[in-house]
């Protein structure tokens, strides 16, 4: 059972998109397609270019917005808040999520790649204000996105945890190298399984994960 390698753990720290509301909700789409836009307009390319370029900094720099800074100079202020300006009435109010997650004992956290105020309206949305301790966007961390160790280490330090007292939750296998190696516990949500080093446990329903860790 899971709930013996949670023993320790005294901070819980959650990912943001598609971990604490699941993919096929299909907000991000909305900010995929904003994100394009964006490129097009700010680099004048059509879109089918601004497409790949989107993948392509997602992939090389981890998010869009640190390869535009890098690469193009962009201003991350109005970037950020174009893209996040969608409509959330996709999601819908989760009060088992809420309930295991009021469950955990410690402190918990958001840790997102997007905005703190896009993330406030997302908790807003699932039914899950009230429920964390701090939310923490890109803006934290002075604009570095994760994966990189860098972002982690300025978020947390801000927070002022012991990574090796927390537990990590997030859906993109690349943002759990940088917390493995702080000596957090890795789980990773999403559908499929993954195999990798530095990811202790996989689940593709939250709410009956938390569950098994009270």
């Amino acid at each position: 059972m899971a709930k013996e390698f949670f023993a320790h753990v005294d901070t819980w720290v959650f990912d943001l998109d598609n971990t604490l509301y699941p993919p096929e909700m299909r907000l991000f789409d909305q900010i995929e397609v904003r994100m394009t836009q964006f490129v097009m307009d700010a680099l004048g390319v059509g879109r089918a270019e601004a497409d790949r370029l989107r993948l392509e900094y997602w992939r090389r720099h981890g998010t869009t917005l640190a390869g535009l800074m890098r690469e193009h100079d962009v201003d991350p202020g109005p970037y950020l808040t174009d893209v996040h300006d969608i409509c959330f009435d996709v999601l819908v109010a989760d009060a088992e999520l809420a309930a295991h997650i009021r469950a955990l004992p410690g402190r918990k956290i958001v840790y997102t790649n997007g905005s703190a105020p896009y993330a406030q309206r997302v908790v807003e949305a699932r039914g899950l204000d009230g429920l964390f301790d701090a939310i923490y966007g890109v803006e934290h961390a002075d604009f570095h996105p994760k994966p990189d160790r860098a972002a982690f280490d300025r978020v947390f330090a801000i927070d002022g945890m012991v990574t090796a007292r927390a537990a990590m939750f997030e859906d993109d296998l690349r943002n759990l190298a940088a917390p493995h190696a702080m000596g957090m516990r890795t789980v990773l949500v999403g559908p499929e399984a993954v195999e990798a080093d530095h990811v202790h446990h996989h689940t593709d329903d939250l709410p009956g994960f938390l569950s098994s860790l009270v």
